[in-house]
């Protein structure tokens, strides 16, 4: 009989920055929650620009089933956590990404997307025995460990304490998204992710000069993050990135992505 680890256990560049962001990490005892080995274990399986683009398959198909933003988070936090636990077959990581999705949904939405439906919008590329086979699959290798402390939440509650208008909070989401298409942030707790999301649309929409004073962080703790969300914003809709891009250049959402990276070609170094 076909067990559920059968369909899922693996066979034996960069854009610059402007000047107005620091570089190099901080050593600081706060950085917590990182999947241990995720970069290394993508390198390895050759799955770098694998992992983004399902990540920005998620944001596409979040946005097509009316999904929640939370369920986002924790679907590209289930890939990631189940990446760095082990090894997966290349042609089965859209398996992976999809069952990641379901057990998602299962967690945050009040109403489920049938297994059948999501194996349609793959393109029948798996039967719907397969998808709930590789959804017992991460539950096991999970060990049912699946709550994730929101960013969302954590970004509202600053930029609540910060009161940041609509425009710096939408730019803010964005900055956050993009995080989520990058491995170099997934090692970064939901809170500081955040902050420095907020942080870089405050310096955006305030000036170059203008930082967010949080007494959570330090600029040298958020140093790190901010370059990582400035390089995805100014790569725009490169392959295997464009839904992001364009879910956030639309006029329902006042074309942030081009303004993002507009503002970002714009900034000029910060005074010594």
């Amino acid at each position: 009989m076909l067990s559920p680890a059968a369909s899922l256990d693996a066979e034996p560049s960069s854009d610059p920055v402007p000047d107005g962001f620091p570089s190099g990490p901080s050593v600081s005892p706060r950085r917590l929650e990182r999947p241990p080995g995720l970069e290394e274990a993508l390198s390895a399986l050759g799955l770098q620009g694998e992992r983004e683009y399902a990540g920005d398959i998620f944001a596409e198909a979040m946005e097509y089933l009316g999904l929640a933003g939370d369920t986002l988070y924790l679907a590209v936090h289930l890939l990631d956590s189940y990446l760095s636990a082990g090894r997966v077959r290349l042609h089965r990581l859209q398996l992976l990404g999809v069952a990641c999705l379901f057990v998602a949904c299962k967690m945050e939405e009040c109403v489920l997307p049938e297994p059948a439906f999501l194996c349609l919008l793959s393109a029948d590329s798996f039967s719907r025995a397969e998808l709930l086979r590789a959804e017992r699959r991460i539950l096991s290798r999970l060990d049912f460990r699946l709550h994730h402390p929101g960013p969302l939440l954590c970004l509202g509650l600053l930029a609540a304490l910060a009161r940041s208008s609509p425009q710096v909070m939408l730019l803010a989401t964005y900055f956050l998204e993009l995080s989520l298409l990058e491995a170099e942030a997934a090692g970064w707790e939901p809170g500081r992710r955040a902050a420095a999301a907020l942080s870089l649309a405050h310096r955006l929409l305030d000036g170059a000069g203008s930082r967010l004073q949080l007494e959570l962080y330090s600029p040298e703790e958020l140093g790190p993050l901010e370059p990582c969300m400035a390089r995805a914003a100014l790569r725009g809709p490169a392959p295997g990135r464009a839904a992001v891009f364009l879910k956030y250049a639309r006029p329902q959402r006042q074309g942030t992505s081009l303004a993002a990276a507009c503002l970002l070609r714009c900034l000029q170094p910060e005074p010594p």
